[in-house]
């Protein structure tokens, strides 16, 4: 039988959503001859009359789409459906007008690209319409249950690893305590691998509580060893020593992660009369060409999405867990939310590196 798929991308971009879309419009149209729709600006597209949808053709897909950051399609991490803010200040559930918005369409079937709160709104959707669902995971965060790594992940690590490679010749040059402040909206996962990979010799996460002092004495111990310079990489949700988060107010009046690196830049100058800098990666960590690891998950998830659409299988998130991909329930990946094992591989490799998490003790 004959398919129109749509798909589209939600939440925040990363890298490797364009290779997303190109490897289900291949998959679909190659093997099945079905066609494929992009749906613009994530939901928003399903909410616009007249919904905002094309068809996205093979000449549309060559392999310049697979180098390509962000979405072609575009994307929203605002404007929850169900809870749809007004110009008044008020919401609205907004849910029925997407799900009709779909109907419209002439869709028989949605692949939706998102982290784990976008993926429980689409679910919702999906839910309260019967429509036939699949999901794919996306996150720079790499958060998301039930998959060991999520789309966009890998070239985040790779931009802030590379950043770590610039600020340490700076730091050498300069005998400066150098801080580098990467993403990661309520999991350290980006911080730790790049602190690992990147040599550095403070990484600080939300999962793990510090203190200034313990980070102080650590430098004291990279002093006496007869080095000059240290690497601090911080999560931007990581909180102070009080326990408190660093939040500003964007222009919307919405409260984000904002000042962390400042903070400690200040804290750790105190401590040890150390100069000290900071640096906010931001956004950096989205944007650019996907590394070759995001390039193959990309894929590698789409061809099975579509080939699940073929199975007749909905509900379904595509997850990589053992070298393989596989589908998984997704109400379950949702909930299970993945932040870092602070007793796991990782965690324990940096400590065994020397690598302190500020919850250290260091003699002098």
């Amino acid at each position: 039988m004959s398919k129109r798929i749509g798909i589209l991308t939600s939440g925040g971009d990363c890298a490797g959503l364009n290779a997303v879309i190109r490897a289900v419009t291949l998959r679909a149209e190659l093997k099945y001859g079905w066609e494929v729709y992009g749906i613009k600006q994530g939901t928003m597209g399903l909410l616009a009359r007249p919904v905002q949808i094309e068809r996205i053709r093979l000449d549309q897909v060559d392999g310049t789409l697979l180098r390509r950051g962000g979405t072609i399609l575009g994307t929203t991490n605002r404007g929850n459906p169900f809870s749809f803010p007004q110009a008044d200040g008020t919401f609205m559930d907004r849910s029925d007008e997407i799900v009709e918005g779909f109907r419209q369409s002439g869709l028989d079937v949605l692949i939706g690209i998102g982290g784990d709160g976008s993926q429980a709104i689409l679910r919702g959707l999906a839910q309260k319409g019967g429509i036939d669902y699949i999901a794919i995971p996306k996150t720079i965060d790499d958060d998301i249950g039930l998959t060991e790594h999520s789309i966009g992940y890998s070239t985040a690590v790779a931009v802030a690893t590379e950043a770590l490679d610039r600020l340490q010749p700076t730091a050498a040059s300069h005998d400066r305590v150098m801080i580098l402040e990467v993403m990661g909206r309520d999991a350290g996962h980006i911080a730790l691998a790049a602190g690992i990979a990147g040599g550095a010799d403070v990484i600080l996460i939300p999962e793990i509580a510090y203190k200034i002092q313990n980070i102080a004495d650590k430098f004291s111990e990279i002093v006496k060893s007869g080095r000059n310079f240290a690497l601090v990489v911080v999560s931007e949700a990581a909180k102070m020593e009080d326990g408190h988060s660093c939040t500003i107010k964007d222009t919307t009046g919405r409260e984000r992660y904002g000042g962390i690196s400042h903070y400690l830049a200040d804290e750790i100058s105190k401590a040890t009369g150390a100069e000290t800098r900071f640096t906010v990666l931001g956004h950096v960590q989205r944007g650019g060409q996907p590394v070759v690891e995001d390039r193959i998950l990309a894929q590698v998830m789409g061809v099975k999405a579509v080939d699940l659409i073929a199975e007749g299988k909905f509900d379904r998130m595509i997850a990589w867990q053992n070298r393989e991909v596989v589908d998984v329930d997704l109400q379950e990946a949702i909930a299970a939310y993945q932040s870092v094992d602070v007793d796991g591989t990782l965690v324990n490799s940096a400590r065994g590196l020397g690598i302190s998490f500020g919850d250290e003790t260091f003699s002098n």
